[in-house]
């Protein structure tokens, strides 16, 4: 029994000092409002690393996500100018969020709110006054940051 104890630890001392040889990689920092978001279907990257919080009704679906403060933020592939709120609220269900408030994207010289966003294979399906737009899920991979700490105006 002690020869198998010490040959576990070995091992698990190899491991260690194997891994610590690895280039370093950053963490990247994920809120449970983010994990939630896979949960549903969904990449983290539809809400900007700058979360503080969230609360989520398991039976409706109604929820609240908040941000430190508004931010603006570049989404990909086009680089729409977007503004989040400092609370984003709507109902999610399995690959859709609906009734969204709180995110508007600046396009055509004027701001239009994204009021849902369905999930389909590959792709997000963006719905913006009444007219919907599909990108690649990959492109929202990542958590983006609020730019230099500017602040949203309406």
């Amino acid at each position: 029994m002690r020869i198998s104890l010490s040959l576990v630890l070995f091992l698990l001392f190899s491991l260690l000092v194997d891994s610590s040889d690895l280039p370093d990689v950053p963490a990247r920092p994920v809120s449970r409002a983010h994990a939630e978001l896979t949960a549903y279907g969904f990449p983290i990257g539809l809400l900007p690393a700058d979360v503080r919080g969230y609360s989520i009704n398991a039976t409706s679906g109604d929820f609240a996500v908040d941000l430190h403060g508004p931010c603006r933020l570049t989404l990909p592939p086009d680089n729409y100018l977007a503004a989040y709120s400092e609370k984003i609220t709507g109902k999610i269900v399995r690959g859709r969020i609906a009734g969204l408030e709180g995110i508007r994207v600046r396009a055509l010289f004027r701001w239009w709110s994204i009021t849902g966003i369905k999930s389909s294979g590959e792709n997000l399906v963006f719905e913006v006054a009444g007219v919907s737009a599909k990108y690649p899920s990959k492109n929202f991979d990542e958590a983006p940051s609020c730019e230099g700490g500017k602040r949203a105006s309406s």
